[in-house]
């Protein structure tokens, strides 16, 4: 574990493919080394959850996760994806973080599930849930005995295609006992549109107050091509844009 003032967990939205995922993995650890941050790559095996029938939901699932696995070896990073339901599981043996997506927060099966392998898990709070709700969340995980939990803001329903960062969540949940991530980049999404939208212009201002008020990490989703991106190309960060961002965090 390095030592810096937080972790971040970031990388692409969805596995794309080899290239793509590897370069943003290796220029990733790059900017975290230099700043001495605790870095966890980040990418979806499978997007379950976009908003069109027509939208890209990754390339063959058994191929992703060799990929993410390569990752994990060649860049000698920890790796998280998310699980959409039970039998997922069985496919991450050499996933490090599992990531419970936010519509997926109150499922009782698949997060006694996910808790029963042991791993790290990621529960990011449901957008229409109150933060305070989140123990309910994670006394479910710990009734299996893990307690390695991480609770992950992004963002409030605030109207029907706008969401809002509520500081005070992370206050709330840190008071449960577990670190808190603040996902910068989906908490500045408009959601349920044909094609989701966002203001990326304000993600350095949403990650300099998350740590401000106290998160314990950032999750950042970001691309080397924002303009031919398949998924979330309104939200992520250019990566090229990530170290000035990780230089002006790091100087709180």
């Amino acid at each position: 574990m390095k030592t810096s003032n937080f972790f971040l967990i970031a990388g692409n939205c969805v596995v794309e493919d080899e290239t793509t995922v590897h370069y943003t993995a290796a220029k990733i650890k790059e900017i975290t080394d230099k700043y001495n941050i605790d870095f966890i790559f980040k990418a979806s095996w499978k997007k379950a959850n976009r908003s069109s029938i027509d939208s890209f939901t990754g390339i063959e699932p058994a191929k992703a996760l060799k990929i993410l696995s390569d990752v994990k070896k060649k860049h000698e990073v920890r790796i998280l994806t998310d699980i959409h339901e039970v039998k997922d599981i069985d496919l991450m043996e050499d996933i490090d973080i599992i990531q419970i997506p936010a519509f997926l927060c109150r499922q009782t099966e698949l997060l006694v599930a996910a808790g029963e392998t042991g791993k790290t898990l990621n529960i990011k709070k449901g957008q229409f849930m109150s933060p305070s709700a989140m123990k309910y969340v994670a006394e479910k995980v710990e009734s299996t005995g893990n307690n390695d939990i991480l609770l992950t803001e992004r963002g409030t329903m605030f109207g029907y295609n706008d969401l809002i960062l509520d500081l005070r969540s992370i206050l709330i949940m840190k008071r449960l006992g577990y670190p808190v991530v603040v996902d910068i980049t989906h908490s500045l999404q408009k959601p349920n549109q044909q094609v989701t939208g966002g203001s990326p212009e304000y993600i350095e201002a949403y990650g300099k107050a998350a740590l401000a008020v106290g998160a314990d990490g950032l999750f950042i989703e970001t691309h080397p091509d924002l303009q031919n991106a398949l998924s979330d190309q309104s939200t992520m960060l250019n990566l090229n844009l990530l170290e000035p961002l990780c230089k002006e965090l790091m100087r709180l």
